[in-house]
């Protein structure tokens, strides 16, 4: 069965929502097809954050930035996978997007006050914070029967991140208020996002197709032309005059691809599990380029036993708070602290896959988060709040050395990690990773306090406790090369006609530099609209 359209999009996350969107604004017809039977992905279980220098937020509250700082904050992390052509594109075009996106009630965002940049060091940073936003609360009801059909949906979120602890708020929504959002099915973080995002598209007759499964690209004479599928058990045929726009996410759920190339060990991803390389293996087999492939969007994980996605696969959590708070710290298995503790979890994985050529092992892993009593009667532990039985994932002993014996850490070295470690504390400072010295370590610390106790406070009183703490990631940044117009490159650095790509489908605008808080979802949206547009304009007579 043949069928024609303008657009055909791959995926149904905040890039394919969004490159739907530019488009059908742009005047093309829009085919938005996804693979499985929910809509969302990876960008429906996450917080929602969306990262774009001199937003139209920050303008409307008249903090100062611009394309010179911004420029300048990346290139002064560039480690040679930054691409002038489509960093550019990305600082140029995300204000735009996002404005867009606004004014046709397809996102409603706010600042989130004084989240500041991951790394102040640098130029253009900021660390008053600005470009990181948060999603204002969605009424489901709005959506009718494709709320359920909504990515982990059945898992209320009632808050909007600035109100959490994640977001710099106090976690503390008054119980009416409450009870006023339970009602009205209200939800934030990403969940907010994906549903206004496809409430705009549904608006314009654009329906997500699920269920559908893309077997291969169409070409003509050169050209991407459409796809070949399955769907219903039955094959078809889609073919579109303005191309095909590849959103299909990372690959991190395929083993076999990040054995292949991904650096270093990462095995917990914390992205549900509907990335796995699809898009990636469509874009390959029409002669890709492929950019920035052994790198990802790092995260230190938790991943309780037993902690199960629908389908099966062990479920993890990015490990943020409970690193950050005080009375903890990290050891490996010699017992010695490897990094600070507090710093930014992307930036983090050079810790964790640090290599020892005497051992021929990976230094730092296994990873151990150990705390104290102090700890474990104020803060919580991945679900695990103060005052709740603890599971068996979290070991437990009188003495340090109990501890260490019943994890596999060195005793000796664990006991002088800890002393040294409490001395240094109860002086306020860590002269070994200057832990509470960066405003970005005070973020996701203890604001109950000041100066370093933020972060720092002794581990002294029994009983310990430790949990595991794995090498994940949010998901992959790694894929086919695209140009500043969203369009994929060949292995001769010239545009494939008619194919085109966004979010984590593609090598990320940003290479591997997690500029801050939203770093995935604000390259994500912006090259969703740069490749919309860009199709659709293709499709123009």
């Amino acid at each position: 069965m043949n069928e024609e359209t303008d657009v055909i999009v791959l995926g149904s996350g905040a890039a394919g929502l969004t490159a739907a969107l530019a488009a059908h604004e742009s005047g093309a017809r829009v085919r938005l097809i996804e693979r499985f039977d929910r809509v969302g992905g990876t960008s429906a279980v996450s917080g929602g954050v969306i990262w774009v220098a001199d937003n139209p937020r920050q303008r409307a509250a008249g903090m100062a930035d611009g394309r010179v700082d911004a420029l300048a904050y990346f290139r002064s992390l560039d480690h040679g996978d930054l691409r002038d052509d489509v960093l550019e594109a990305f600082v140029d075009a995300g204000p735009e997007a996002l404005d867009f996106l606004e004014r046709i009630d397809a996102l409603r965002v706010s600042l989130l006050a004084g989240y500041p940049d991951y790394y102040l060091d640098r130029p253009g940073a900021k660390p008053e914070g600005g470009r990181a936003l948060d999603h204002d609360l969605f009424a489901l009801g709005e959506l009718g029967e494709w709320a359920a059909r909504i990515y982990a949906i059945e898992e209320p979120k009632p808050m909007m991140l600035r109100e959490t602890a994640l977001g710099g708020g106090s976690g503390v929504v008054e119980p009416h208020e409450l009870q006023r959002r339970l009602a009205a099915d209200e939800r934030g973080f990403g969940q907010a996002m994906v549903a206004r995002l496809l409430k705009a598209c549904l608006a314009r007759g654009i329906e997500p197709e699920l269920g559908v499964t893309t077997k291969r690209l169409i070409a003509e004479q050169g050209r991407v032309t459409g796809i070949e599928g399955e769907r219903a058990g039955r094959p078809f045929a889609l073919h579109a005059s303005g191309g095909v726009i590849v959103a299909t996410g990372g690959f991190e759920w395929d083993a076999d691809l990040r054995r292949t190339f991904l650096r270093g060990p990462a095995d917990t991803p914390a992205s549900p599990p509907t990335a796995r390389g699809e898009g990636l293996a469509l874009a390959m087999a029409a002669g890709a380029r492929l950019g920035n492939m052994t790198s990802a969007w790092w995260a230190p994980t938790l991943a309780p036993p037993g902690d199960r996605w629908a389908t099966g696969e062990q479920r993890a959590a990015p490990v943020l708070i409970e690193r950050t708070v005080p009375h903890s710290l990290m050891v490996n298995r010699a017992g010695q602290r490897f990094c600070n503790e507090a710093a930014n979890y992307s930036a983090l994985a050079g810790a964790f896959h640090a290599f020892d050529p005497q051992t021929y092992s990976y230094q730092n892993q296994p990873a151990w988060l150990i705390f104290d009593a102090q700890y474990r009667a104020r803060y919580p532990v991945g679900t695990i709040m103060p005052g709740q039985p603890l599971p068996d994932w979290i070991a437990s002993a009188d003495t340090l050395g109990e501890l260490a014996a019943k994890i596999g850490v060195d005793e000796a070295g664990l006991t002088t990690t800890v002393e040294r470690f409490n001395r240094n504390a109860r002086d306020g400072h860590d002269p070994d990773f200057a832990r509470g010295t960066s405003a970005y370590d005070h973020f996701y610390g203890d604001r109950s306090r000041t100066g370093t106790a933020v972060t720092l406070g002794p581990v002294e009183q029994a009983p310990y406790f430790a949990v595991e703490i794995r090498m994940g990631m949010l998901g992959t940044n790694g894929g086919p090369q695209t140009d500043g117009a969203g369009q994929m490159l060949d292995h001769a650095g010239e545009p494939i006609p008619g194919l085109y790509g966004a979010g984590n489908a593609i090598a990320c605008p940003t290479g591997g530099v997690y500029a801050g808080a939203g770093g995935t979802l604000g390259p994500a949206l912006t090259f969703g609209y740069i490749a919309g547009r860009s199709a659709a304009r293709a499709n123009a007579p």
